[in-house]
């Protein structure tokens, strides 16, 4: 899959079946829709695109509500890229945009720039200035310039918004499984190692501080979690915790991810971490000692897991 971080990048000779949105979590509705421009690419003999937005729209057009985005930039780009797609197009987004009249949206991005051939599109999709623009003023924009409109029933949008809040409710209640079977893929939190106290060095099990990629990641409920991670290109088992320590008092939430037979200084790297089960409330222990012997009960539990895993 070919990226642009411009809608002026992209090789506009190109002729395209595209879909646009914001695709957050990549979901199994999401990838639905992205089967469909992938099909119709293939049988048409053209590229399929898709075409997203950074930073997210409502971030920038409704900055009183607070977002909790099931994937960063680079995670969406990794799962779309997954699913088949040609090129991913991921445009700035700013309040100028959003001024775009349907008509210039249509006609100067859509047919100039992509050499629109088809759109995916949800039924109640709305665009232009102010989103005065529907459905139907699509598809009488694609009888004029040439372009065919295919959209996505009410069945198939509904079922997307209520995936994406139960994934987010699943999450918030530590229910990994039942995330990962509406995602369909593992839910992943990416970041960067960066220093913390070093508590879990002194009691022998080293820790990574996570920094999340994005202010406005969704961090799964407080607790321990057991974990697959990525580094360096290689895969590793591991044990998370997210919350407060209260047991050495605490006083913000992080995020910290010991990994099995690992031991190279990795601060400023990037890790990508798999949620795969949740193990235990996050708890305040009498002392360190007791704090000690439950992470190596939380390793256990989690070796296990691991090797209970189908081969």
């Amino acid at each position: 899959m070919k990226t642009y971080s411009n809608i002026a990048d992209f090789p506009k000779t190109i002729g395209t079946v595209l879909t646009l949105g914001t695709f957050d979590g990549v979901h199994l509705g999401h990838t639905k829709i992205l089967n469909k421009i992938t099909e119709a690419a293939k049988i048409m003999d053209l590229e399929s695109v898709v075409l997203t937005f950074h930073p997210h729209p409502r971030s920038v057009l409704q900055t009183d509500t607070p977002m909790h985005l099931l994937s960063c930039i680079d995670e969406k780009s990794n799962l779309i890229s997954n699913a088949g797609i040609d090129h991913l197009v991921i445009h700035p987004f700013d309040k100028a945009f959003s001024q775009l009249t349907a008509e210039e949206f249509v006609t100067d991005i859509l047919v100039k720039k992509f050499n629109l051939k088809k759109i995916v599109i949800g039924y109640d999709h709305r665009f232009g200035k102010n989103r005065t623009a529907n459905i139907d003023d699509l598809t009488r924009f694609g009888a004029e310039f040439g372009f065919e409109v295919v959209q996505i029933t009410a069945e198939e949008v509904n079922a997307i918004t209520i995936s994406s809040t139960k994934i987010r409710k699943a999450l918030e209640t530590g229910n990994c499984s039942a995330a990962q079977d509406y995602l369909g893929h593992p839910y992943t939190l990416s970041g960067t190692v960066v220093k913390g106290q070093q508590l879990g060095r002194t009691l022998g099990f080293p820790t990574a501080n996570l920094q999340p990629c994005c202010e406005e990641k969704l961090i799964p409920k407080n607790g321990v979690y057991v974990v697959r991670v990525s580094y360096d290109n290689r895969c590793y088992s591991g044990v998370l915790n997210i919350g407060n320590r209260p047991t050495v008092s605490g006083a913000t939430r992080t995020i910290e991810v010991h990994l099995f037979d690992f031991s190279q200084e990795i601060y400023d790297a990037k890790l990508s971490l798999e949620f795969l089960k949740f193990l235990r409330e996050e708890q305040r222990f009498e002392s360190l000692d007791a704090l000690k012997n439950q992470i190596i009960n939380d390793k256990e539990q989690a070796i296990a897991y691991f090797q209970n895993l189908p081969k």
